[in-house]
């Protein structure tokens, strides 16, 4: 069972770790290298669990878990999401990053372009220091 999206891939066969444990370790391992940034969506338990071919309750354990470790972070209504490691100042970068990346995929720019913007707006930012 591998989910498109997030590339985890649960192995079946007897002798290997839980379900929930192989999703946990492997959302917690992604977070932490990156590969799913800070701010980065997580889908629905439901969503995850049909995907994977796994009970809701399954995920549901494994989400409590990286919630618990402060890997994800749930937002109520507006889903659950990769924490930001660190301080609040990094965490609220973090959000504020995930905002615009949001904002100027709805705008329609390719990542390049979003890229391109944020780094000369960035530039012209210190650059005034």
């Amino acid at each position: 069972m591998t989910s498109t999206n997030l590339k985890i891939t649960i192995d079946g066969s007897a002798g290997s770790a839980a379900p929930y444990e192989q999703l946990r370790a492997q959302i917690a391992d992604r977070a932490r290298s990156g590969k799913l940034p800070a701010g980065f969506k997580l889908p629905t338990v439901r969503g995850l669990a049909e995907e994977l071919g796994l009970a809701a309750n399954t995920v549901a354990k494994a989400y409590r878990a990286l919630e618990a470790d402060a890997v994800i972070e749930t937002r109520g209504r507006n889903g659950t999401f990769v924490a930001a490691a660190g301080d609040a100042v990094f965490r609220e970068a973090a959000a504020a990053a995930q905002a615009y990346a949001d904002h100027v995929r709805r705008l329609g720019l390719t990542q390049a372009e979003a890229l391109s913007a944020a780094t000369e707006a960035l530039r012209a930012r210190y650059a005034a220091k």
